[in-house]
C-alpha cells in the first residue's frame, strides 16, 4: 500500500523513488560535444536495419528489443566509459539508459532521438560494409569491416589496418580510394584474391608499414618480411606473430606448401585476433591459444571444408568466429554445429 501511495505521490509531480530517472538527458548540441570527448561510447539501440538507414558516426549497434539486451551491452561495453544512447525519437534510449544505468553504466540519452538530430542539420553516415565492433580489455574499440572474401578493413583506436586488401573478386569492387590511408597492410601470400598491387598502391603512403611473407616482398620488391614463428611489436599497443597457413591434404599440397605463407596473430590492445590465411586444419593450430576473434578460411580444394573448421574451431576455441574466403561454400550450417561449444559464429559477406 505504501509503495502505491508514493507512486500517486510521482504521479502528481512529487519528487520520489519512483520519479527518479538514473541517467541524464542531452539535446543535440549537447550530445555532439559529449560524443566528441574520447572516453564516450555511441550507442544506437535501434535496429540492424533502422541503424543500416543511417547513424551516428562511430555508434554501436545493440538493439534494445532484444531480450538479450543487457547482456550484451554488459559483455561488450566497457564499464569505465560513459554511453551516449539514442533511438528514433528517444523513447527506446530512454529504456535502455535505465536499464544500462541499472547496471552501473553513466549514461546519457538523446532527447528527441536521431529524428531530432537530424531536424538540427547534424550529420549521419552509412557503412557501406558490414561491421563488427569489439573492445579491448583497455577499453579501445576495434571494428572489422567485411570487404570481400579474405579482405578485410581493421580500424583500431583511430588507426587503419588492411589485411589482404583485393580491389575485385568476380563482380564486387572495393573501393580502396574512399578509404584513409593504412597504417599498417599486412599480406598472407602471392595469390592474386590476396596481393593486389594495385589496392597497396591506393592505401599507401609514406608511413604505412606493408607486412608481408618473404615471397610477397620478393614479389612487389618492397614491404617487411615475416616468416612464420616471427613476432614484430609494431606500436605500444599493436603486436604482429606470423604463424603456419599451409594445406595437408594429398593433392593440394601445392596451393600453400608448408613454409611459405603466413597466418596472423593480431594483438590490440590485449585483444588476440587470430587471422588464419589460406590453410587447413594444420597441427599448428594447438599452439594458437587466448584467441578473442578468429578468422578462419572455408572453400576446398584450396582451404578447410566446413567439417575441417568446425575442427579446427574446436581446437582453437576463439570467443567469436567469422568464416571468411568462402567462395561458393555452404558456411550456414557451421553456427549450428558449434552453438554447444559456446563460439560465437557470424556470417558476413566473405564469399
Amino acid at each position: 500500500m505504501k509503495k502505491i501511495f508514493t507512486c500517486l505521490l510521482a504521479l502528481l509531480g512529487l519528487n520520489t523513488a519512483c520519479s527518479q530517472q538514473h541517467f541524464d538527458n542531452a539535446d543535440a548540441g549537447k550530445f555532439a560535444s559529449l560524443i566528441a570527448e574520447p572516453d564516450v561510447i555511441v550507442l544506437d539501440v535501434r535496429t540492424p536495419d533502422e541503424y543500416a538507414e543511417g547513424h551516428i558516426a562511430d555508434a554501436v549497434n545493440l538493439d534494445v528489443q532484444d531480450d538479450a539486451f543487457a547482456d550484451k551491452a554488459k559483455a561488450l561495453l566497457p564499464a569505465s566509459k560513459t554511453i551516449a544512447v539514442y533511438c528514433r525519437t528517444g523513447r527506446r534510449s530512454a529504456n535502455a539508459a535505465e536499464q544500462l544505468a541499472a547496471q552501473g553504466f553513466k549514461v546519457v540519452n538523446l532527447k528527441g532521438g536521431i529524428v531530432g538530430w537530424q531536424e538540427r542539420d547534424m550529420p549521419v553516415v552509412t557503412d557501406a560494409y558490414e561491421t563488427d565492433v569489439f573492445f579491448t580489455p583497455g577499453g579501445k574499440m576495434v571494428r572489422f569491416y567485411a570487404l570481400v572474401h579474405a579482405s578485410m578493413r581493421i580500424v583500431f583506436d583511430g588507426r587503419q589496418i588492411l589485411v589482404d586488401p583485393v580491389g575485385k573478386m568476380g563482380n564486387r569492387i572495393i573501393d580502396y580510394a574512399s578509404m584513409p590511408k593504412a597504417d599498417y597492410i599486412f599480406v598472407t601470400h602471392e595469390h592474386g584474391d590476396h596481393l593486389d598491387k594495385g589496392a597497396i598502391g591506393t592505401l599507401s603512403d609514406d608511413h604505412t608499414r606493408l607486412i608481408t611473407n618473404q615471397r610477397c616482398a620478393d614479389i612487389l620488391g618492397f614491404g617487411e618480411p615475416l616468416a612464420n614463428g616471427d613476432v614484430r611489436q609494431l606500436a605500444d599497443d599493436i603486436t604482429l606473430e606470423a604463424v603456419p597457413a599451409y594445406n595437408i591434404t594429398e593433392g593440394h599440397l601445392q596451393f600453400h606448401p608448408q613454409g611459405r605463407d603466413n597466418g596472423y596473430i593480431l594483438t590490440l590492445d590485449g585483444l588476440r585476433v587470430y587471422i588464419a590465411g589460406d590453410t587447413e586444419d594444420i597441427p599448428e593450430m594447438a599452439d594458437v591459444n587466448d584467441i578473442d576473434v578468429a578468422f578462419m578460411p572455408c572453400n576446398q580444394p584450396y582451404t578447410m571444408t566446413p567439417e575441417q573448421l568446425v575442427r579446427a574451431a574446436r581446437t582453437v576455441r576463439p570467443k567469436v568466429l567469422f568464416p571468411y574466403h568462402y567462395g561458393q561454400t555452404d558456411v550456414s550450417v557451421i553456427p549450428s554445429q558449434l552453438a554447444a561449444d559456446g563460439i560465437d559464429v557470424r556470417i558476413r559477406h566473405y564469399e
